[in-house]
């Protein structure tokens, strides 16, 4: 064999061998994508897990403030439907934005009733809403991070070839508002 034709025999091995680990390199950030997703779903679903029992435990003590309950009810069963595949991450932020709010309601007319505040019931499902909404917060930012990193790839030269060629999607991150960023406290937090 010739030198030249060694020569381009290398490069386009070199070449081959680069779209390969960039292509296996996208597989793995897209697996940790929804692996990272998969626990944004895990508490989510303990979130909505917990609405029925607050809003239950409320009822017994503010059965008069009745359409605030019914909101509560309404955002999280909204919320719930937004966890079907098909939605997108910025529809199921709304969703969840709304279910906040409405939490945010409820625990701050929960303020008004002591006696419901001294509840054990009650201060149980609050501390537990006050854990999921930590844990949600991390896998979020897990989320993001990773989402954020795969849009880096996406978007940068060589891997935007690749990228291109497969019409790998997009990914967006999945942003829900923030309480205490808002300075309104989510069950008194």
């Amino acid at each position: 064999m010739t030198e030249p034709l060694v020569l381009v025999l290398v490069g386009v091995a070199a070449l081959v061998g680069w779209a390969v680990l960039s292509y296996n390199r996208f597989v793995s950030q897209r697996t940790s994508i929804d692996a990272s997703w998969a626990g944004i779903d895990v508490e989510l679903q303990r979130r909505h897990d917990l609405v029925p029992n607050l809003v239950e435990s409320v009822q017994g003590y503010a059965a008069h403030e009745r359409e605030l309950l019914e909101a509560v009810v309404r955002a999280r069963a909204e919320a719930h439907r937004a966890t079907e595949p098909h939605v997108d991450p910025d529809t199921r932020a709304r969703a969840e934005d709304e279910l906040t709010d409405r939490l945010t309601s409820l625990f701050a007319l929960v303020e008004g009733y002591p006696q419901l505040r001294a509840d054990r019931v009650f201060a149980d499902l609050q501390r537990q809403l006050i854990e999921t909404e930590d844990r949600l917060a991390a896998s979020r930012r897990l989320y993001n991070l990773e989402v954020a990193a795969y849009e880096r790839r996406r978007g940068a030269v060589p891997s935007n070839v690749i990228a291109w060629a497969l019409e790998l999607p997009p990914r967006s991150l999945f942003e829900i508002r923030d309480p205490a960023a808002a300075h309104r406290p989510l069950a008194s937090f």
